[in-house]
């Protein structure tokens, strides 16, 4: 085709270079649109996978935020557009630094994040690890410049000031779990005034301890506080169960002098009752009572005794009588003659 031009337009000036020059420009711009249409194309059409945010600058402004899916947009220099992992957790170290995650793996520690006081003025070492999430591309992007460096500034200053208001035994033992939730709350605080689109996932600290050179002396007072504890514990299980005890104790010692005491007053009600029914009735027969009382009296102190009534003006053997056979008889006979 391009000999069929050249001679065809040699043959009208008669000069070949002249097309040549012309079929070269052509060549040129067609080349040129082609790579325009596939620049245009391939730089046009973008893809946001299920785990990003597209978050798209129109010359190096934000402009929009798209959501996982295709999407359109000017080519590159007008428009471009990034990418974060909005879904993936990611974790910075505060006071170490992992060198080799192995297995077995190593650590490097970094003291001047570490070190801190307590509220008690007492050193302690605190390593800690920081998980967090983007919850907001643009922010993210855009509001600070160096993400990492800002969360472990904030985390460091928030751990100082959390564990600034605790004393080290607090901290040492029972006081983990609310350090890491303070810590976290305070650190989400700082950074959200930052408007730094993260969102603190949580706050786990690895080790909290004494420097090493005093370690051991810390040991020796925590496992005499531990001592003193487990005493406390027991003297309040002994007095849980001896309180009880007692009080069982003395509550049935009460119930039994109610019942003694109802007891007792019953019967001597009852003894009195039936003291009062007598004495009424000894005093419809106070003379024949008393001659009963004093008959009965006689029979019980002659009883079993050999007994003898003498006559003195009489000296006579026969008036003696004999009252172990008589005495009944006798004492009938003396009854009869009182009734009558």
């Amino acid at each position: 085709m391009n000999s069929f031009f050249r001679k065809k337009l040699g043959s009208v000036d008669g000069s070949g270079k002249k097309l040549e020059g012309i079929l070269k420009k052509i060549n040129s711009s067609f080349l040129l649109c082609v790579i325009l249409v596939l620049w245009i194309a391939f730089s046009s059409f973008y893809i946001v996978n299920a785990d990003e945010q597209g978050v798209v600058k129109r010359f190096g402004k934000y402009s929009r935020t798209e959501n996982p899916g295709i999407h359109l947009k000017f080519p590159w220099p007008i428009e471009a557009v990034q990418k974060p992992k909005v879904t993936k957790v990611q974790r910075i170290e505060i006071g170490f630094r992992t060198v080799d995650p192995g297995p077995p793996a190593s650590y490097r520690e970094v003291p001047h994040e570490s070190l801190m006081l307590t509220g008690d003025l007492n050193i302690v070492k605190s390593e800690f690890i920081v998980q967090y999430r983007i919850k907001n591309a643009r922010d993210y992007l855009f509001n600070v410049k160096d993400v990492d460096m800002v969360i472990r500034d904030a985390a460091e200053s928030a751990k100082r000031q959390v564990v600034g208001d605790k004393e080290i035994d607090y901290v040492l033992t029972i006081g983990k779990a609310e350090v890491q939730e303070e810590v976290r709350e305070l650190l989400q605080r700082i950074l959200d005034s930052y408007k730094s689109g993260v969102h603190i996932v949580a706050v786990q600290l690895q080790d909290v301890e004494p420097p090493r050179p005093v370690i051991g002396a810390f040991k020796d007072v925590a496992s005499a506080k531990e001592d003193r504890d487990r005493f406390i514990n027991q003297a309040e299980a002994y007095r849980n169960e001896i309180i009880p005890r007692a009080k069982g104790e003395a509550k049935k010692l009460l119930n039994e002098a109610e019942a003694y005491k109802v007891e007792k007053i019953n019967r001597a009600q009852g003894e009195a009752q039936r003291f009062i029914k007598i004495l009424d009735e000894t005093k419809k027969a106070e003379t024949i009572t008393r001659e009963r009382l004093y008959l009965e009296t006689m029979e019980s102190v002659f009883l079993n005794m050999d007994k003898f009534i003498v006559d003195s003006k009489s000296r006579s053997s026969f008036n003696i009588i004999n009252l172990r056979g008589d005495l009944m008889n006798f004492l009938l006979e003396r009854e009869k003659e009182s009734e009558e």
